[in-house]
């Protein structure tokens, strides 16, 4: 079975976690979650409410990651998923998160990120050249890093399939199923 990897932590958003690891399943691939250890990481909701200038946080779902950063032989999954919340910004800095990364950008394999998520690949240098969707807010962390950030809902970059938020669900896993399904069917 061709197994994919997501890589989340504690403030993870829920849904950016539970949507494509549920999507994934039920397209026949497995899925490991990876955080910085082997244990139940606290997922956040992240809201749009009427009248604030950014997003609502309230307590989200306990979600099993089953392995540790330190543990992830990247060479075992054909893609990853890398859902945002406030977990990108404490695990970019992890070693361990930025070789994971490194080795699926290095094999043009299939990434999908959303969110936050530009954060980690902006710190591994991944960006360079790039165009990604991200949380509006972080436009200016994605120049920086040398990508382009663009405002879309499912923006396609080579192995890339990126998005701003959940909202886009639908649009992001559309097209990373194509490209996951074209280069390695379940």
């Amino acid at each position: 079975m061709t197994k994919v990897l997501i890589i989340t932590g504690d403030a993870g958003e829920s849904l950016e976690v539970m949507y494509p690891y549920q999507r994934l399943l039920e397209e026949g691939y497995e899925v490991d979650i990876a955080a910085p250890s082997a244990k139940y990481v606290q997922t956040v909701v992240h809201d749009f409410v009427p009248g604030f200038d950014t997003y609502t946080e309230k307590p989200g779902y306990l979600v099993k990651a089953n392995k540790a950063f330190k543990d992830v032989n990247p060479e075992e999954y054909a893609a990853i998923v890398i859902p945002g919340g406030r977990a990108p910004e404490y695990i970019r800095n992890d070693p361990d998160v930025q070789r994971i990364v490194k080795y699926f950008f290095n094999k043009d394999a299939p990434v999908a990120e959303l969110c936050h998520a530009p954060l980690i690949l902006g710190s591994a240098g991944l960006l360079k050249g790039r165009k990604t969707a991200a949380y509006p807010a972080l436009k200016s962390d994605v120049e920086i890093a040398g990508g382009t950030f663009i405002d879309e809902g499912a923006v396609v970059d080579r192995n890339i399939v990126s998005a701003r938020a959940w909202p886009d669900h639908p649009s992001w896993m559309r097209e990373f199923m194509k490209i996951l399904k074209t280069k390695y069917p379940p």
